[in-house]
Parts: C-alpha cells; structure tokens; sequence
C-alpha cells in the first residue's frame, strides 16, 4: 500500500472533498492544483501489461508530502492552535520510517479519537487488537514497547473508519 492508495482509503472514509483535500494539502505547506489533486488520485490505467503493477498513480505522493497533508487535516479539522499565528502550519517529520504510525497518530488528533474509538473502528471490520496493541502502534520508536504498524491494520483502520463515520 502506497501513499496515495492510503489518501484514497482515507478521502473516502472521512468523505473528503476536493476543496477540503486542496485546503488541507495548502494548510500543510504544499500547494496543490485542482488538476494536480486528480493526478494524485488517479491510478494509470497500462492496457498493455497484464502484470504491471496496479498501484501506479499519474502523480505519486512521498512521506514528506503525505505527512503536510496530514498536518493540514489536522489544522483543518481542529483550526490553528492559539499560541501560534494563523496559517502556521505545524513542522513535517524530516525522516519517516512507518508513514502508518503517522498516519494513525495524526488520525487520532485530527478527528479527536481516544483509544476506545479506534478499538470500535477495528471492531467494525471484525479485528480485536488489545488496548495495549494500540498503544504499542502510538509510541515512538526506539521505545521498549513500540510496535509497527502493518499496511493490515492500516487498510482495516481505514475501512472500519469509513464504516464508522457512516453509522453515525
């Protein structure tokens, strides 16, 4: 899973539209075109080659630029924080190993979760991990008890995600 299929999964599961994805992408500190936020979106379509990988998109998307669109979720969901001017976006990672620990990380604190909400999400898609599983996936790495997220959980945190949002 790559970082666009993870932006798709996501636009779809908090029912992001283009203006918000735009806004999110400028308040995160990368100006983005209309035209350039479908190319992000839209996988390419090779007639010829069967076997061509199929999570090729017309503009691919890398940890730095995933990670400011995130920071832009979040600015846009919970606006600017008080001590710091408006339009201040918050400081990209410089070096991210598991773009899931961020993305889940940055979920949370965008969409105001605690660990309860995120064990009901993984309970929609019938996926039981422990209290302690989850705070194992939020701690830093390099910490005793860190554990990495998978592509799995992600893809299932995701789909639970957009299951979630609908029921309510």
């Amino acid at each position: 899973m790559n970082n666009n299929d993870r932006l798709l999964r996501l636009r779809y599961a908090i029912d992001l539209k283009d203006r918000d994805l735009i806004k999110a992408f400028e308040l995160g500190g990368v100006p983005l075109t209309k035209e350039e936020a479908r190319a992000v979106l839209t996988k390419v379509q090779d007639k010829h080659e069967e076997d061509a990988e199929k999570n090729v998109y017309e503009k691919a998307l890398n940890n730095q630029v995933f990670d400011a669109f995130l920071n832009g979720l979040i600015l846009l969901a919970r606006g600017p924080q008080k001590e710091k001017p408006a339009g201040t976006a918050v400081q990209p990672s410089k070096d991210i190993k598991n773009i899931n620990i961020v993305l889940l990380k940055k979920l949370k604190i965008a969409l105001s979760m605690t660990t309860e909400d995120i064990l009901a999400i993984f309970a929609e898609v019938e996926l039981y991990p422990s209290k302690g599983e989850i705070g194992a996936f939020l701690r830093k790495e390099g910490q005793r008890n860190f554990k990495p997220c998978g592509d799995k959980y992600m893809r299932n945190f995701l789909k639970g995600l957009g299951i979630y949002n609908r029921k309510k």
